[in-house]
């Protein structure tokens, strides 16, 4: 392999780490625009980042999205997520990391997130520590322009203090749920691409 060619394998391999990233907010945040779960629907098979630990559990994603209308997913995540009052299922850190929202946890998120010179969008309602949120930071990390801050070092350190302690623990809550039918599929996934990711960045300590 010359090295131009192990050049643009590495950088699809992170093009499609942020795009996984990408997908992962979006279905979190909200139930999912038509025009997302029509892609998702229509989506191949093979896993969307180099390695075929994903392939199953994504393919597992696809499927479940084919046989589940929109309206459906819909109903499902309202369901767990939302609702008046305490949801079924929490998606913020401080809960698993504390027991309590808004603690410790999410300061010292505040504390990095800024370090990183983001700011968070006052639009968005929900804290930082929504697992979607995080997931938008390890977005930035990986696709952002500034090298300064986007670069696997910052990427290990984020990851490994904000979101590897309880991702893999929210994951099985969803998936143990007896509402989860699409969630506990795409709780399945992400803990699977959560794996290989902890297992990169292993890689490079």
């Amino acid at each position: 392999m010359t090295q131009a060619q192990l050049t643009a394998s590495t950088l699809d391999e992170e093009t499609a780490r942020a795009e996984v990233y990408g997908v992962l907010a979006a279905l979190y945040y909200a139930a999912p625009s038509p025009e997302l779960y029509e892609n998702l629907r229509i989506a191949v098979t093979e896993a969307p980042a180099a390695g075929g630990l994903l392939e199953s559990s994504w393919s597992e994603l696809v499927a479940a999205a084919r046989a589940q209308s929109l309206a459906d997913v819909t109903r499902e995540h309202d369901a767990l997520f939302g609702g008046v009052g305490k949801p079924e299922v929490y998606l913020f850190g401080s809960h698993y990391l504390s027991g309590f929202l808004n603690e410790k946890p999410l300061a010292a998120l505040r504390t990095d997130i800024a370090a990183l010179g983001l700011t968070r969008d006052e639009s968005m309602p929900e804290t930082e520590d929504h697992v979607a949120y995080l997931c938008e930071v390890m977005r930035y990390l990986i696709a952002g322009d500034d090298v300064e801050v986007a670069n696997l070092t910052r990427q290990r350190e984020f990851f490994a203090r904000h979101v590897q302690p309880w991702v893999p623990l929210m994951c099985e809550t969803i998936t143990a749920h007896p509402k989860a039918r699409f969630y506990a599929t795409l709780a399945a996934f992400t803990q699977t691409f959560i794996s290989v990711e902890a297992q990169g960045f292993d890689m490079l300590a």
